[in-house]
C-alpha cells in the first residue's frame, strides 16, 4: 500500500495564491490602459486591440528574458513585484497626467508604459514556476499555475467594468491593484526571509512602495481633478465614471456648464438651445398633433425640455443606456435647472437600456422619435447609425410619424453626414437633411426620416430663442461646400461610418 500523498506545503499555497493576485493585477493594468486609450483617443476597437496586442507581445518578451535570471530567484521575484506595483499601479494616473501636460506625446507614453508593464508581468509567472519547481512535479506545477492564472483573469474581467471602475474610478483601481502587487512582494519577503540577502534593503523597498501607492490612493481625487481641469480648461464640477463612459461637467468662462462624454463635447450652456431647438421643433411642429414621443439618447434631458413645450404630448419615453447620466441630470439641482426639471415630469418615463436592444424587443409605436446619440467615434456607437438600426426605427414609427437623427457636421465631416442620409434611405425611409449653426460645434447636421414627405410647419411654440417660421426654410438649404456626395451604406458588417468619421474629424484635430 503506497503512502498517502502529502498535502501542499504552506509556501506552495502562498505562491499559488500569489499567481492568482499577479494575474488579476496584470489584467487590470491591461484593461485600464485600453479603457483610457479608448476614452482619450476614441475608436475603442482599435485602441483595445493595439493595447492588448502590445501588452501580450511585451509579456512574451518578459517570459523570454526570464531565462537570464538564474540565481536568487525569490529576490528577483520580489523586486519585479515591486516594479510592477509601482509602474502598473500608477499607470492610469501617469496616463491622465501625460494627456493633460503632453497631449502630443500621449501615444508614446501609453505604449512605453504598456510595454514596460507587460515585460514585468511576463517575468512574474516563469519565476514563480521555477521557484515552485523545487517541490512540485512538472505536471502538477503547470496545471496548478495555469488554473490560478486563469481564475485571477476571470475574477478581474467581471469586476473591472461592473464594480471597480464605477466605484473607484480608473486611477484608484490601478493604485489598489498596485498595492496588491506590493502586498505579494511583502508576502514573498516573509516567505523567503531565510534565503534573501540584504533583508533590510528589501524591507525598505517594500515599505517605500507601499507608502507611495498609499499616498497616491489618498490623493487620487486631486490627481484626477488637476488632470481634468488641465484637459478641459474650465473647472470640473461633476465627474462620474460609469461602466459605459466618463461623464464630465465643467463650468467657467462664457460657455457656462459644458458636458463631455469620454472627452467629447456634448453641449455648452451658452448655445445648447440652438442645437436642441433645431433637433426637436422641425419634426414636432411639422407633425401636427404628436401625442407619443420617444427620445433615444439625450440623457441630459435637454431634448425632453423642448418636447414639453407641446401641451398635446402626453407620453415621453426617454431611452438612455447610462443610469449615471439620467441620475446626474435629474438629481443634481444645477444640472436639473438646465433642463427645467424635465426628467421629473410625470409625462416622462426613463428607461436605462441599450436603444438597439430596446427597439428589437419592443413593439410600441411613436408619433415622433428623437435620436440624440453621441457621434460615431467607435463601433459600439456606430451600430446606432447602421441600416439595421434604422430598420428597427422604422418599425416603431407611426405611419404618419417623423424621426430625427442628429448627424455630425456636414461641413467638417461631409461624407459622414451624407453616409447617414444614404443609410436611412437604404431601408425605404424618406430622408430630409437640414443643418443649423451652433457656435460650440460649428455647422451641425440633422436628418428627418419618415414614410410621408416632410413639410415645413406652419407654427412653432412661443418663446423659442433660435428658430422662427421665417428662418426655418434656410436650414434645409445646403450650399455647395455641404452639398451631397456619393457614399456607402453604413452596415453592421462594415461600419464604414466610424472610419470615415475618424478620418474627417482627424484632419481638423477633433
Amino acid at each position: 500500500m503506497s503512502a498517502p500523498r502529502p498535502g501542499p506545503r504552506p509556501v506552495e499555497v502562498a505562491l499559488l495564491a500569489s499567481v492568482f493576485i499577479v494575474s488579476a493585477c496584470g489584467l487590470v493594468y491591461e484593461l485600464a490602459a485600453g479603457a483610457l486609450a479608448s476614452y482619450l483617443l476614441g475608436d475603442s476597437v482599435l485602441q483595445f486591440s493595439t493595447v492588448i496586442g502590445t501588452y501580450l507581445f511585451a509579456m512574451g518578451v518578459g517570459s523570454w528574458l526570464s531565462r537570464y535570471f538564474e540565481r536568487q530567484l525569490p529576490a528577483h521575484f520580489l523586486r519585479i513585484e515591486l516594479l510592477v506595483a509601482l509602474v502598473g499601479g500608477t499607470l492610469p494616473a501617469l496616463l491622465f497626467i501625460a494627456n493633460a501636460t503632453l497631449p502630443n506625446a500621449f501615444r508614446l507614453v501609453l505604449y512605453v508604459l504598456v510595454l514596460l508593464v507587460g515585460m514585468l508581468v511576463g517575468l512574474e509567472i516563469p519565476l514563480v514556476m521555477r521557484i515552485l519547481k523545487r517541490n512540485v512535479a512538472l505536471k502538477d506545477l503547470v496545471s496548478q499555475v495555469l488554473t490560478f492564472d486563469y481564475l485571477g483573469a476571470l475574477a478581474v474581467s467581471l469586476a473591472f467594468p461592473l464594480l471597480l471602475v464605477p466605484q473607484l474610478g480608473l486611477i484608484r483601481t490601478g493604485l489598489l491593484f498596485g498595492l496588491m502587487n506590493a502586498a505579494v512582494a511583502l508576502w514573498a519577503l516573509w516567505l523567503f526571509r531565510h534565503e534573501l540577502r540584504q533583508m533590510r534593503a528589501h524591507a525598505l523597498a517594500c515599505l517605500v512602495t507601499l507608502a507611495v501607492l498609499s499616498g497616491g490612493m489618498a490623493g487620487a481625487g486631486h490627481i484626477t481633478s488637476w488632470a481634468e481641469d488641465r484637459l478641459y480648461q474650465d473647472h470640473v464640477v461633476f465627474a462620474v465614471t460609469s461602466p459605459y463612459q466618463r461623464i464630465v461637467v465643467t463650468h467657467g468662462g462664457g460657455a457656462g456648464y459644458r458636458l463631455f462624454l469620454n472627452g467629447n463635447l456634448q453641449f455648452a450652456q451658452r448655445d445648447e438651445y440652438r442645437y436642441h431647438e433645431a433637433l426637436v421643433h422641425p419634426v414636432l411642429a411639422a407633425h401636427g398633433a404628436p401625442k407619443k414621443v420617444a427620445v433615444l439618447g439625450g440623457g441630459d434631458g435637454m431634448a425632453v425640455r423642448e418636447i414639453l413645450k407641446y401641451p398635446g404630448v402626453h407620453d415621453i419615453t426617454l431611452v438612455d443606456l447610462d443610469p449615471a447620466m439620467t441620475d446626474l441630470f435629474s438629481q443634481q439641482p444645477v444640472l436639473a435647472q438646465l433642463n427645467g426639471g424635465a426628467l421629473k415630469s410625470p409625462k416622462v418615463k426613463v428607461i436605462n437600456a441599450d436603444a438597439f436592444s430596446w427597439l428589437e424587443s419592443g413593439s410600441e409605436t411613436f408619433d415622433v422619435i428623437i435620436v440624440d446619440f453621441p457621434d460615431p467615434t467607435n463601433f459600439n456607437i456606430g451600430k446606432l447609425y447602421t441600416n439595421s438600426f434604422y430598420a428597427l426605427l422604422d418599425r416603431h414609427l407611426a405611419a404618419s410619424g417623423y424621426a430625427v437623427i442628429q448627424t455630425t457636421s456636414p461641413l467638417v465631416a461631409r461624407k459622414s453626414f451624407w453616409t447617414v442620409v444614404s443609410t436611412i434611405e437604404s431601408v425605404g425611409l424618406t430622408a430630409t437633411p437640414y443643418h443649423a449653426h451652433v457656435p460650440s460645434f460649428g455647422e451641425w447636421g440633422y436628418v428627418v426620416a419618415s414614410r410621408r414627405p416632410y413639410r415645413l410647419p406652419t407654427s412653432l411654440p412661443e418663446g423659442l430663442r433660435f428658430l422662427s417660421l421665417q428662418s426655418l426654410p434656410l436650414l434645409f438649404d445646403f450650399p455647395l461646400d455641404m452639398a451631397r456626395v456619393p457614399t456607402e451604406v453604413n452596415r453592421l458588417s462594415n461600419q464604414v461610418l466610424v472610419t470615415t468619421y475618424e478620418a474627417e474629424w482627424g484632419k481638423v484635430g477633433h
